[in-house]
């Protein structure tokens, strides 16, 4: 392969990336349910082999309790996650990666399992009619609570709180995680927010949230240290449908971050649910947002070698981020730069406990991926 654009260098804020190679955040659910931090044997190896990426994103990071959705996830809410998570960092820098932490909160897409019996919170009382894995088994969701004005407060500094440990833990920088059918991408929809308040009805309403939240970390957090990832394509799941004002809510977000915030980056992601072939070669998120937003814009989701050197050559993005490739092939720059084959990854240990599939896939490339 001639042209390498994603092995060039890139600026991102303060730091310099040694290439574009962006590894996407991924839920792996290899935390403890008691505590909910990243581990020593399991969390630090994994995010140091891959620390040869441009940027490494955490999975999903809960920023409260009442975050929680999912069983074996990690937070950043307490201090022995805090504590739990400066190991990791701390090792990805020894070897000079750079590591952003994803924060997250699901909204209605839990059980009253993860919270002693109380409802979980959402901008609406509507049934997602969605499935959830609880400490007690797979169980049908519940009609979430509508949060109050107050409830929405409570979350920002939960957000604000979880930004601030996060870079108490030594990461480089976060990302909001505002889309995929949780909180901030379910006040951004119709179908999910019915709300008749100043969350609610028009696009800026249902936008509203999001960017006071923005506004509350910046405080704490450098915007030049701050991403955000959305879904602008996303339909069909947890609940959630597209209507004439979907594309036009997430174009007024883009817009207005373009215009009134200098963010790290923004990650968009190509549609991953009843999309053709055809329409994924397209790139039509890429190619859609590229216009409208100047700053660094990430892209994801379906992205081979030949495809992130195509949406980089073409200018429709700065990074390309990739998942499933990262699990399988921790050293997957080295690939890319070595014309290495790709091993493939074992679906079945996804979401499974324990080292099988999640650090014990080998490099086979010059790159120095440390062995844990």
């Amino acid at each position: 392969m001639k042209e390498q654009h994603i092995l060039e260098p890139y600026k991102l804020g303060s730091l310099k990336l040694p290439n574009r190679v962006v590894m996407a955040p991924m839920t792996r659910s290899r935390a403890n349910n008691d505590e909910k931090k990243p581990t020593e044997d399991l969390h630090v190896p994994y995010y140091t082999q891959r620390a040869t990426a441009g940027l490494i994103i955490t999975e999903g990071t809960q920023v409260s309790e009442r975050a929680v959705g999912y069983i074996n996830t990690p937070g950043i809410h307490s201090k022995a996650q805090v504590d739990g998570w400066k190991e990791v960092t701390q090792s990805v820098h020894k070897r000079d990666g750079r590591i952003f932490a994803q924060l997250w909160h699901v909204g209605r897409i839990s059980h009253p399992d993860f919270h002693n019996g109380e409802l979980p919170w959402a901008p609406s009382a509507i049934n997602p009619e969605a499935e959830v894995f609880t400490p007690e088994g797979k169980k049908k969701t519940v009609t979430p609570k509508a949060m109050t004005i107050e409830e929405i407060e409570i979350t920002k500094k939960e957000f604000v709180r979880a930004a601030k440990n996060a870079i108490e833990a030594g990461f480089d920088g976060i990302e909001i995680h505002s889309s995929n059918g949780y909180l901030f991408h379910q006040f951004f929809n119709a179908t999910s927010n019915k709300r008749d308040d100043q969350y609610g009805g028009s696009i800026e309403n249902r936008a509203r949230f999001f960017f006071e939240v923005l506004e509350e970390i910046k405080n704490v957090v450098p915007l030049n240290k701050v991403g955000a990832r959305f879904n602008p394509s996303l339909h069909n799941i947890f609940g959630m449908t597209m209507d004439e004002e979907t594309i036009p809510a997430f174009d007024y977000i883009i817009e207005k971050l373009d215009r009134d915030y200098d963010l790290a980056y923004i990650h968009l992601s190509e549609p991953f649910n009843d999309v053709s072939e055809v329409e994924f070669a397209e790139q039509h998120i890429a190619k859609r947002y590229r216009p409208k937003y100047n700053g660094t814009l990430i892209i994801n989701t379906g992205f081979d070698q030949e495809k992130a050197n195509k949406v980089l050559r073409e200018g429709n993005a700065d990074l390309v981020a990739f998942a499933k490739l990262f699990i399988s092939n921790p050293d997957l720059v080295g690939r890319f730069r070595e014309g290495i084959e790709r091993t493939e990854w074992d679906e079945s240990t996804f979401y499974t406990t324990g080292k099988e599939g999640y650090t014990d896939y080998k490099a086979k490339t010059r790159e120095l991926i440390p062995n844990l």
